[in-house]
């Protein structure tokens, strides 16, 4: 049913929610999100829908239901935007069409549609872009039908590269393509997680300098890099973990038969507290980090991991500990102390690990096949993980 709110009004508290909840901070932003008429963009939509800060508006489907493509939710553009730190003049390349929106906001912070170039896989997706760019004066905007992992060396090199759909890897084409001192804001997946990581591209190496923690549909193709596989026999309990990773699934069959091995952290969190930069950091120091999954129904008596979509987890050949969680009450209401259980030789270890406080950290990428190449051995399309002895590494850690 739609609602009798006008757009200008919906679209004004849209903005204003954004910018209480910290993102939109540039003027610049906050201004064409004012300017930009959304539900134009998702037509299918109710104008409550659209104009809602926290929800993303699926546009188009794969046959089993997955996501193809969405208009993401509206905070989420604002805080890539600002990330992202448009410049009136810069070439930007987006890898992901979407529905438009995101290829009109960057036009005008630009200044210049043909400034902008959008790259997206799917020719139902461009064609519907370029028809929604046309109708909002946004027609010289580039949409180009193709693989985005390529990005679109025609109109390179680029200022400014943000990517709407979730790489595994930065591709090499994209490190190419970028222009001295560019910023490139891509929503990377490592280690099960995922956050839109700002670079800065300097002396050949990009530079994080801030992280959001968000979801995207993935960039198809040879950049999909995660694995997953069941480690009981009824298949209700799965692992998940990347492709340079060495997991023998054979060897953790039936782990969760083994005695537990438990731990306590002494760190607790609030009920609506997130536990995701606890995740974060350990992805620093640690390459065995992956993720496990359980069906409601083997939980607790075959699993019992922190609730919500994010369960971290270690492998260690036939040793699995995973982070778990226990209810505590106070005089100052209730906290969750986080935790970790452990199955198989290493448990005991692994627990005491798992609950060892991080570091914070700066993430730093350098492309090996772009300056190099080649790649060292075993490293699988150009990256590899936070092993700070390892000098050759396309994407590094480090501590701060």
């Amino acid at each position: 049913m739609q609602t009798t709110t006008s757009p200008d009004a919906l679209r004004a508290e849209m903005v204003e929610r954004i910018r209480k909840a910290g993102h939109a901070r540039q003027g610049a932003v906050e201004r064409v999100l004012r300017d930009t008429p959304r539900h134009e963009f998702v037509p299918d939509a109710d104008l409550a829908v659209a104009y809602d800060p926290w929800q993303a508006v699926v546009t188009h489907r794969f046959e089993d239901g997955r996501s193809l493509s969405c208009a993401s939710a509206p905070w989420l553009v604002a805080a890539m935007l600002d990330q992202l730190d448009v410049e009136p003049g810069n070439r930007i390349l987006e890898i992901g069409a979407g529905t438009g929106y995101n290829a009109s906001l960057l036009a005008q912070l630009t200044g210049r549609a043909d400034l902008v170039t959008t790259v997206d896989i799917d020719p139902d997706v461009t064609a519907k872009a370029s028809q929604a760019l046309a109708a909002t004066g946004y027609g010289g905007v580039h949409v180009i039908t193709g693989d985005g992992g390529l990005g679109y060396p025609s109109h390179a090199p680029y200022d400014r590269v943000i990517a709407t759909v979730s790489p595994w890897d930065i591709p090499v084409s994209w490190w190419k393509q970028l222009a001295p001192e560019a910023r490139l804001v891509a929503p990377l997946r490592w280690r099960g997680q995922g956050r839109s990581v700002s670079f800065t591209y300097t002396d050949g190496r990009l530079v994080s300098d801030s992280l959001h923690l968000c979801g995207f549909v993935y960039l198809r193709g040879e950049y999909e890099g995660e694995l997953s596989g069941s480690i009981t026999a009824d298949e209700r309990v799965k692992l998940h973990w990347d492709r340079d990773q060495a997991v023998d699934l054979s060897t953790l069959r039936g782990v969760l038969d083994q005695p537990r091995s438990v731990a306590w952290s002494g760190i607790t969190i609030a009920p609506d507290e997130s536990h995701d930069g606890f995740w974060l950091r350990l992805t620093v120091t640690d390459q065995r980090v992956c993720r496990i999954s359980a069906h409601p129904d083997a939980v607790p008596e075959v699993v019992n991991p922190i609730g919500g979509y994010w369960r971290p987890a270690l492998v260690d050949g036939g040793s699995l500990v995973y982070l778990t969680a226990r209810r505590l009450e106070s005089g100052d209401g209730v906290r969750w102390e986080l935790g970790a259980i452990g199955h198989g030789p290493a448990a005991a270890e692994l627990t005491e690990h798992l609950c060892e406080r991080g570091p914070r950290l700066v993430i730093q990428a350098r492309s090996i096949r772009a300056q190099a190449g080649h790649l060292p051995c075993g490293h699988p399309g150009g990256r590899a993980w936070c092993q700070r002895t390892q000098k050759t590494d396309p994407v590094r850690f480090r501590e701060s």
